[in-house]
């Protein structure tokens, strides 16, 4: 692709995100019993069935939740997070959990996005437990992650699923509608939509379909290793192709999209995802869906699916692909540190695609003394817009360590990076030791100078 078309691609979304910034709502719930410095409960396996209605605007079913305790301490109760409800809290929740098995369910708290499960028992390390509830989920009336748009529905952190405990006991941090507030651990998804045949359901994971009761369809997906599930429903275009890597990208459109933009996305994001796999290690799923339609506010992903709002120039498929490594397969906590997501999907997008000098010859001011790229969404919750130097201060950063180091001392050290957290948690003190372990450079006055703190 040509920089130019790429720069106003990427400047596109940009405008988008600081359109959609929000001030976030609600409060941390303090973790009522004692920490452990190992992040439980892991291993998650999540079994879903649910049924729609004819529009695809209410899914109802049965969900199912299996874990392990990882951490020495005993586990007496497990959070789940309902996501779905962020946007209104309680006011009008959108997800809905009734009838939970075992273990005994409290009031939802932190704006009815927390769901505290109180265990019949000690779960003792290395123990699993199950528990399971009845899932009811109302496609808010707004063109969002969860939401709609026209004929179409996004289901975007929707599913319950659980919270993490460590050191610093359960993260049960509130919704953040400018950015993301989502932790979890890489777990299993098998997830069966009932649905009429007339709706196409692209979804996380590998999916099959079979037919159901008269007019209806199944819609299977099994996801291995992943960190939340998302899908979409609607009447849909289709067009399926394999990249020369063995990637299956499945692309769904609505009618009114520019052809030419989904014509750019199918061809960026093929391309994407197999040079990312080549420098950040082979992507593993298999599979990635393009949901594009012209409406949508910027992009958003999800394990093997991305929702891009899509124009004549196409939209934020190289960006949204790259979140594949950073916060998908290198997880992290985007409450608490953002930028070990956005910055680094910007910095390999924006690589990816040549203009990472173009970008950065501007040069951006900080907000105010208090902005770091580093700071949590606390911060940026109460800055409206100042999130912006996420996408811009932070791939920056990182293009100057590469200048730094070396550009194949950045290769590696990136690739070993992703390599030694793969599935698992980054931290920014665990990518700053491995940045200084690639240089013999002393690169502290380089984190005080960028504000890596």
């Amino acid at each position: 692709m040509s920089p130019s078309t790429a720069l106003r691609r990427m400047l596109v979304v940009f405008l988008l995100l600081v359109a959609a910034a929000a001030t976030g709502s609600g409060g941390a719930t303090a973790a009522p019993q004692a920490t452990s410095g190992t992040a439980t409960p892991d291993r998650p396996r999540y079994d879903v069935s649910l049924r729609s209605d004819a529009t695809g605007d209410r899914w109802t079913g049965r969900q199912r939740v299996s874990f392990r305790n990882a951490s020495a301490q005993p586990l007496r109760e497990v959070y789940v997070r309902l996501w779905g409800n962020g946007p209104d809290g309680c006011a009008a929740p959108a997800v809905k959990v009734s009838r939970v098995r075992g273990g005994t369910a409290a009031p939802l708290t932190v704006d009815c996005t927390a769901l505290r499960i109180e265990l019949p028992a000690p779960l003792q390390q290395g123990r699993r437990a199950t528990v399971s509830f009845d899932v009811e989920l109302t496609v808010p009336d707004r063109t969002e992650r969860f939401g709609r748009e026209g004929a179409f529905r996004f289901l975007g952190n929707t599913l319950p699923v659980l919270a993490v405990h460590d050191a610093t006991g359960w993260h049960l941090d509130p919704y953040a509608s400018s950015l993301e507030s989502f932790y979890t651990l890489a777990g299993d998804f098998r997830v069966t939509l009932d649905h009429p045949t007339a709706l196409k359901v692209p979804a996380t994971g590998r999916t099959a379909t079979r037919p159901g009761a008269p007019g209806r369809t199944l819609t299977r997906s099994v996801a291995r290793k992943v960190r939340d599930f998302a899908w979409a429903a609607g009447p849909f275009r289709t067009a399926d192709t394999t990249t020369p890597g063995g990637v299956r990208v499945r692309s769904y459109w609505s009618p009114d999209t520019p052809a030419e933009g989904v014509r750019i996305n199918r061809r960026d994001g093929a391309t994407a995802v197999d040079a990312l796999g080549a420098s950040l290690g082979r992507y593993p799923y298999g599979e990635i869906d393009l949901v594009m339609t012209p409406g949508f506010p910027g992009g958003m992903e999800y394990p093997g699916l991305v929702l891009l709002g899509t124009t004549e120039e196409g939209g934020a498929a190289v960006h949204e692909i790259a979140h594949q490594w950073w916060y998908g397969i290198v997880g992290n906590d985007e409450y608490r540190s953002p930028w070990l997501d956005e910055s680094f999907a910007q910095y390999s997008s924006f690589r990816l695609m040549g203009i990472l000098e173009e970008q950065c010859s501007y040069g951006t001011s900080w907000p105010d003394d208090e902005a770091a790229l580093t700071n949590s969404m606390a911060y940026f919750s109460t800055h409206p817009g100042s999130f912006r130097v996420l996408y811009s201060l932070g791939p920056c950063a990182l293009w100057d360590l590469e200048q730094t180091i070396g550009s194949a001392a950045m290769d590696g050290l990136l690739r070993n990076y992703a390599r030694d957290h793969w599935y698992g948690v980054s931290t920014t003190a665990a990518f700053k030791r491995a940045a200084q372990a690639a240089t013999s450079k002393d690169l502290g006055p380089f984190w005080d100078a960028h504000r890596i703190r």
